[in-house]
Order: structure tokens, then sequence, then C-alpha cells
């Protein structure tokens, strides 16, 4: 089978985003499993900023991946592969010219489409940071975002997190992002259909929602019917990748059958106790 060009690609996603319909996404993390998830026939893939922390540095995710090893390991996906594939370009790793930046490499990396989002820089240690920038800021980097691409066809797509505004301060973020010019809009933390109702009235792009396998957001043609189209429900392919890694090498050691689950053997097998050591060490984060 033929891999399509990197335009073709962004094409295919402008039609995916053209469509009356609601299309979940594949957590891809390397080529393999970018070309995995094509044949299985999904329509399009995701490279999450987490995943792609602990795939390339076995580090949580507290914003210490690079731009560098981020466009890396999305240049790696985008030689081979055929579906198009958002990158989670996080908060552009900076400011609005940082952002530029991000865009020019994602592109050569071949992404089909990507999101900038509208956190605060630098995360607060510990979690992911859900304080925002000033709407102000954001429609800078968006603008700047958009001045960066030179394909047309890829699209921009603004992410922020509705769960942390109140419904008129999360409009105006929306109403502020679509003006700028993005293709479309990522809203994150939405807690139920009456909130996405609420929400989507004033959208006019199309909309893109990391829902977390959130349960009562499960219903596809609803989600469809109010301008939806692109679902994030998680990472949950890379973490099965883990679990299955762990047990075969378990196995060939002949080491009895333990219960640690995917996610109990990412955090056992990441550098968080090391981060943890040194925040505490150099940072006097009490925790």
């Amino acid at each position: 089978m033929t891999t399509p060009s990197q335009h073709d690609l962004r094409n295919a996603f402008r039609q995916l985003l053209a469509q009356d319909e609601c299309y979940y996404t594949a957590s891809v993390f390397d080529p393999m499993s970018a070309r995995i998830a094509a044949d299985l026939g999904f329509e399009v893939g995701i490279l999450g900023g987490s995943v792609a922390s602990l795939q390339v540095l076995a580090a949580p995710d507290f914003a210490l991946i690079t731009l560098s090893e981020f466009v890396e390991q999305a240049t790696r996906i985008g030689r081979v592969a055929r579906l198009p594939v958002i990158a989670d370009a996080d908060h552009g790793y900076g400011n609005a010219l940082n952002v530029m930046r991000t865009i020019t490499e994602l592109e050569r990396a071949g992404v089909a489409a990507l999101t900038i989002e509208d956190t605060l820089l630098p995360a607060q240690y510990g979690h992911k940071s859900t304080d925002l920038i000033p709407v102000e800021e954001g429609v800078g980097k968006m603008r700047a975002a958009l001045e960066a691409r030179i394909d047309p066809a890829m699209a921009i797509i603004a992410r922020t997190n509705a769960g942390q505004l109140d419904d008129d301060a999360a409009v105006a973020r929306i109403r502020a992002y679509q003006a700028a010019g993005v293709d479309a809009i990522c809203l994150v933390g939405v807690r139920d259909f009456d909130h996405l109702e609420t929400l989507a009235s004033v959208v006019t792009v199309p909309l893109m929602l990391v829902t977390y396998d959130n349960p009562a957001l499960r219903d596809r043609a609803r989600l469809a019917k109010l301008g939806v189209r692109i679902v994030v429900n998680g990472h949950a392919a890379y973490f099965a990748a883990i679990k299955a890694t762990y047990d075969c090498l378990r196995e060939q050691r002949d080491i009895a059958t333990n219960d640690l689950d995917a996610s109990r053997l990412s955090t056992r097998y990441s550098t968080l106790e090391e981060y943890r050591i040194w925040a505490r060490e150099y940072m006097d984060v009490k925790e």
C-alpha cells in the first residue's frame, strides 16, 4: 500500500472536519502504532504530549519534553503514517514566538493538524497546569500560529480548558479564538451534554473534545449533531503496550504474576520519583 503524501493526509483531515460525523482518535505513539491504527480503519490518530513524554523520556507530564524531542517523534510517525495525525503541541513550548517555531517544525514533521492550548507557563509542579493565560495572550498565540503555517491544509486547533472557566468566560475564549481564524476549537473539561450544548451554541467551526472517556459524553450521534467532529478518549493503547511489555519480560524471567496495572506500572517505571525528590530539594515543593 502506498503511503499518502503529507498534503493528502492534511486534506483527508479537512474532509473529516467537513463531515456531519464524529470520529474517535487512535492514540499513536510511534510509527508502528500509527500504521496499525490505519490498518484497523481509524480515520485519525493523535500523538499526545503526555504519551510522547513517557515514550521519549520515561518522564511524567510536567512540560519536560522539549520541542525538538517532540518533533523528532512526530517526524518518525509522519514518515510512514497512512492516516492523518494530530499533534498535541501543548502550549507551543513558550510564548507566541515559540509557537511560530513549533508550527514550522511540526509542519515539516508531517502532522495533519495540531492543537495549541492557552495554559499558563511554567506549569504548576505536580500536575498538568489548569491555570490559563489571559485571553488576549491566547489570541496572540493563535494568530502567530496561523501566520507561521505554510501549507494552509494543515489545521490549527485552539484548545482551552472549559472545566476551569465559567460558561461566560469559556464562550468568550471560543469567540476570540474563532475570530482569530483558527480551523477548529478543542475543549477539555466539558462535564456533560448540557454543558456542551451551552458552549457549542456559539461555535462556528468544527469542535474537538478531549473527554477521557467521560461516560456522560458517550453518545456519538448526539456529539455529531452538536458539531463535534473529533473526540480524544485517552491513550489506552500506549498504557496497554507498557503492560504487555512488562508481562512479556516478567514471564521470560519466570517471575510470578502480580496485580500491577498499566497505570501503576507507568508510575513505577517513569522518572516521577526522581522529579519529586528534585522538586523538594531545588524548588521547596511540599507534597
